[in-house]
C-alpha cells in the first residue's frame, strides 16, 4: 500500500495529510523516547513508508521491508564511494568537524565494498565463534569481580556500577587499553555518538568533534607504541597487518576500527543490557520465570534485545531509485529503517508486544542484517549470557528502587541510570 496524500485521487476533501509527526513519531519528545512503540505501530500499519520533512528521511517500519532493505545493495550506509557530497546535492560537513567525519569514514560501519569487504575480512578473525568462546574464562572473571563490587554497595546504579563496567572492561582488554586509561573511554564514546542523533544541536556537534579528535590522538599513540613493542592484544595484531603484503590495513583504518569497537562496547552493549533489565523489572512474571529457569538465558537475551532494542533506527542512502509500497524513493534520498518498529511487527512475530523468553526462531534485527550485520554480535551475546546468568544467581532478590529516566536520545536509546537494591 502507499500512503495517500491530499494531491492523490481519493483523498477525502478537507482532511490534512498523513505525516510522521501526526502519527506521533517525535524522536525529540521525552514521552516518545520513553515509549515509542504505540507511534511506531501507527507508522507500521498506516504509513509503512513515509517521508519525514523534519529530517529529510523516508521512514520504513515493517519487518519484511527493513530486513530486505538491509540486504539490498541498491542502498548504502554511505554514498561517498559513488559520488562526492556536491555531486550528491549535499553540502559537505564544516571543516571544523573534520576530526569526526574523517574518523567515521574509516570505520567498517560506514564503508561499502570493496573497502568494507577487505577491512571486515581483516578484522573478523578476532570475532570468530572459537575466538570469542576462548574469552569466556576472562569474561566470567570480570563479571564475578564486578558483581562483588556491586554487592558491597547494597543499593547501587545497575548501569554505572555493573552493566557498564563489564563490556567496557572486555573490549578494553581485547584491544589492550591500559587499565589506568579506561576512565577516559566512556566519556569520549558518549560525546562522539551524539553526532548520530537526528538533527544534533551545535553543542552536541562540538562535543562530538572534540571527543573524536582526542579519541583519535590517544589511540594513534597506542597503535604506534604497539608497533614498536607488540603484545597479544587486538591493536597489536591489527598493527602487524600494516606490514603484510596483499590485503593491507591503513593506520587510519586501524584507529577507526578501535574507535568503532569501543563505541559499540560502550553505547550499544551497555544500553542493550540496561534496557533488557528495565524490561524485566516491568514484567515481573518474565523475571520470575527466568530466575526459576536460568537455562532460558540464551534465548531470553535475544528476546529482550528484540523487545526493546538499544538501536531503534539505522540510516541508509538510496544509491538507485527504490520502489516500496508503490512509492518511488529517488536516488540520493536517505532512509531511516525503524528497527524498533520491525522488531514488534505482528507479521513477523507472534505476540510481538510480549516477552516470550523461549522465542525461537527469533528474526529480530537489532544487530542489523546483510554485509553490515554487527561484527561484535557473538561477543555481545556471550557477555550478556555470562552477565545475566551471574546476576540471576548471585542477586536473586534484585529489585528496582526508583523509576528511571531516559536519556534525551533516540538513535542510541538508553537510560540515564537504573537504581536497584540487591
Amino acid at each position: 500500500m502507499s500512503t495517500i496524500q491530499p494531491t492523490d485521487p481519493g483523498w477525502p476533501a478537507g482532511h490534512p495529510p498523513v505525516t510522521a509527526a501526526g502519527l506521533g513519531y517525535d524522536p525529540w519528545d521525552p514521552a516518545f523516547v520513553a515509549d515509542p512503540y504505540p507511534a511506531l505501530a501507527r507508522l507500521r500499519s498506516g504509513a509503512p513508508v513515509i517521508f519525514d520533512e523534519r529530517t529529510n528521511q523516508w521512514l520504513v517500519s515493517r519487518h519484511a521491508d527493513v530486513n530486505a532493505l538491509l540486504r539490498d545493495r541498491r542502498l548504502g550506509r554511505s554514498y561517498l564511494h559513488v559520488a562526492s557530497h556536491e555531486a550528491w546535492g549535499r553540502t559537505p560537513p564544516p571543516a571544523d568537524q573534520a576530526p569526526f567525519w574523517d574518523l567515521l569514514a574509516v570505520q567498517l560501519i560506514d564503508m561499502e565494498p570493496p573497502d568494507h569487504t577487505r577491512l571486515r575480512r581483516l578484522v573478523s578473525t578476532a570475532f570468530t565463534p572459537r575466538t570469542v568462546e576462548s574469552l569466556r574464562p576472562r569474561i566470567e572473571a570480570i563479571v564475578g569481580e564486578t558483581i562483588d563490587g556491586a554487592l558491597a554497595l547494597g543499593e547501587f546504579d545497575l548501569i554505572a556500577d555493573l552493566l557498564e563496567l563489564v563490556p567496557v572492561a572486555v573490549i578494553a582488554e581485547l584491544l589492550g587499553i591500559p587499565a589506568g586509561d579506561r576512565h577516559l573511554l566512556r566519556p569520549w564514546s558518549g560525546d562522539m555518538t551524539l553526532m548520530f542523533e537526528l538533527n544534533p544541536t551545535p553543542e552536541a556537534q562540538r562535543r562530538a568533534t572534540t571527543a573524536s579528535a582526542e579519541f583519535e590522538a590517544y589511540l594513534r599513540d597506542i597503535a604506534r607504541e604497539r608497533r614498536r613493542a607488540p603484545g597479544a592484544d587486538l591493536i597489536s595484531q591489527l598493527g602487524a597487518v600494516l606490514e603484510t603484503d596483499g590485503d593491507r590495513l591503513t593506520e587510519d583504518e586501524l584507529i577507526g576500527t578501535a574507535v568503532l569497537l569501543l563505541n559499540a562496547g560502550h553505547e550499544a552493549s551497555v544500553n542493550g543490557a540496561a534496557n533488557s533489565w528495565w524490561a524485566l523489572f516491568r514484567h515481573p512474571e518474565a523475571l520470575a520465570r527466568l530466575r526459576a529457569e536460568p537455562g532460558l538465558v540464551p534465548t531470553a537475551i535475544e528476546e529482550l534485545l528484540r523487545f526493546d532494542t538499544p538501536a531503534p533506527m539505522f540510516e541508509r542512502w538510496a544509491l538507485e531509485d527504490v520502489e516500496l509500497h508503490g512509492i518511488t524513493i529517488p536516488r540520493g534520498q536517505e532512509l531511516a529503517l525503524q528497527f524498533a518498529a520491525a522488531n514488534r511487527d505482528p507479521a513477523a512475530f507472534d505476540r510481538p508486544d510480549e516477552i516470550v523468553l523461549e522465542r525461537s526462531p527469533n528474526r529480530y534485527l537489532s544487530f542489523g542484517a546483510g554485509i553490515h550485520y554487527c561484527l561484535g554480535a557473538p561477543l555481545a551475546k556471550l557477555e550478556f549470557e555470562i552477565l545475566f546468568a551471574a546476576i540471576l544467581r548471585r542477586m536473586p532478590g534484585l529489585r528496582i528502587v526508583e523509576k528511571p529516566a531516559w536519556k534525551p536520545r533516540f538513535v542510541l536509546r538508553g537510560l540515564e541510570a537504573l537504581r536497584v537494591r540487591a
